[in-house]
């Protein structure tokens, strides 16, 4: 699969298949990607991988859980402001849409958002953490290493879903696999295969337009 092959199928999957995904596969693509831009070379990203019984013991505590209060970050703050709030409302009722999820039908949503907790039934969950005393620019670091390996994923022809919902749980997941508290839990990726039958993964997603957001100068 060509780079911009990947970047086009890639989406965040939120039904996966039970099919398992093979280790080397895993460590070939996160291999690949410790060659993802650094600013002075400093390579912050770090993550725990975790499957099988493994995966399941921190899916059943966390479900027994509840979120940080305060959270560890604020991954939210845009909704405040409308512009990017539209943005939100459109992917929401193109997703509950898809679901035939009603507005109002709270108890069936609550309990969509809680499916994060089991990353969707994916196989395979990435946890990223990295050290508290890291900043702005190697928190952009970090997500340039996580973009590199969801789209070598996609070019093995897995799936993922980023999670920033697993912030909210920060404390707990960092108590669970025995991380310091100094240490700053920022995200999982569910990783697996889609199920390709499953409305939520299928309905068309909104980008706004190139001179929405581009501004080119002194080209010709």
């Amino acid at each position: 699969m060509i780079v911009a092959d990947a970047v086009a199928t890639r989406r965040s999957i939120r039904a996966f298949t039970d099919k398992p995904v093979p280790l080397d596969t895993l460590r070939r693509v996160l291999d690949q990607a410790r060659m993802t831009p650094s600013g002075c070379n400093y390579q912050p990203w770090e993550a725990t991988v975790l499957t099988g019984a493994a995966l399941k013991a921190l899916q059943e505590t966390l479900m027994a859980s509840q979120p940080d209060d305060p959270a560890e970050y604020d991954w939210a703050a845009p909704g405040k402001h409308e512009k990017y709030q539209a943005r939100l409302r459109a992917v929401g009722a193109a997703m509950y849409g898809a679901m035939a999820v009603a507005r109002d039908a709270a108890d069936q949503r609550d309990s969509f958002v809680r499916a994060n907790l089991i990353s969707f039934g994916a196989p395979v969950l990435l946890l990223c953490h990295f050290p508290k005393f890291m900043k702005e620019a190697q928190w952009s670091d970090v997500g340039m290493w996580l973009q590199t390996i969801m789209l070598l994923l996609r070019g093995e022809g897995l799936d993922t879903c980023p999670q920033e919902y697993m912030g909210n749980y920060g404390r707990t997941i960092k108590t669970h696999l025995g991380l310091s508290d100094d240490t700053m839990l920022f995200c999982g990726i569910a990783i697996g295969f889609r199920d390709e039958s499953s409305p939520v993964n299928n309905f068309q997603r909104e980008r706004v337009a190139l001179e929405d957001h581009i501004t080119f100068v002194g080209f010709e």
